[in-house]
C-alpha cells in the first residue's frame, strides 16, 4: 500500500487510521486530502479567513478525537462536511450571542464583512456573488455552497445536514432566485 494521500482511496486511508502505529501518518494525509475544500467550505459559512481557520482547526481536532467511532455508514467526506458545517453553525451562532447587532447596522453585514477582508481578491463580478452569498439566510447559504461550489449531491448533502432531499432543493432554488435578483439589470 502507498502512503501517497492520492493514490490512496478513502477506505485504506481508513484502514491506516485504524492502525495505532500508522494513525499520525494516516492522519496528515486525510489533512492533505481535505484541508482545502474544507477550509473553502467554512470559509463560505463564516466569511471571515482568521474565523475560517479557527473554525478548520477545531473541525479536524473533532476528525482526529473522533475518527475511531466513524462507523463508515456514509461516506467519508460526507462525514467531515457534516462536523465542519456543524463547527461553522455552533461558531456562528456563538458569534452573534457574542456580538448582538441591530439590524441597521451595515458595518457587521457578512457583505460589509467581505468587503473588508485583506485576503478576498477578486473581480467585481466575483465579489458581488459572495456579497449575495452573504446576504441569505444561513440555511439557504449553506446549501448554496454545498451544491454550487462543492457540486455536492443532494443525497449527500442530506446526510451532512440531516435534512431531506426536497428541503435542500427548495432551499437551493429560493437562494438561486435571491442570487438571480442581485445580478438583474436595474430598470
Amino acid at each position: 500500500m502507498t502512503t501517497k494521500s492520492a493514490e490512496l482511496t478513502d477506505d485504506e486511508l481508513l484502514q491506516l487510521l485504524r492502525n495505532e502505529r500508522t494513525f499520525e501518518r494516516a492522519f496528515r494525509l486525510l489533512i492533505a486530502r481535505y484541508q482545502e475544500r474544507l477550509y473553502r467550505h467554512i470559509r463560505y459559512m463564516v466569511q471571515d479567513h482568521t474565523d475560517a481557520d479557527d473554525v478548520l482547526q477545531n473541525t479536524l481536532i473533532k476528525v482526529h478525537r473522533g475518527i475511531g467511532q466513524f462507523e463508515g455508514k456514509s461516506k467519508l467526506y460526507t462525514w467531515l462536511y457534516r462536523i465542519a458545517t456543524n463547527e461553522s453553525i455552533s461558531f456562528l451562532q456563538s458569534k452573534n450571542r457574542r456580538h448582538t447587532q441591530s439590524l441597521d447596522d451595515a458595518e457587521g453585514s457578512p457583505s460589509r464583512q467581505l468587503l473588508a477582508d485583506e485576503w478576498f481578491d477578486g473581480e467585481d463580478l466575483h465579489r458581488r456573488l459572495h456579497i449575495a452569498i452573504g446576504e441569505l439566510p444561513e440555511k439557504q447559504r449553506i446549501v448554496f455552497n454545498l451544491r454550487y461550489f462543492e457540486e455536492m449531491p443532494y443525497e449527500d448533502m442530506s446526510k451532512v445536514l440531516d435534512t431531506s432531499v426536497g428541503a435542500l432543493k427548495a432551499s437551493f432554488h429560493h437562494a438561486v432566485k435571491k442570487i438571480e435578483a442581485v445580478f438583474r439589470p436595474k430598470e
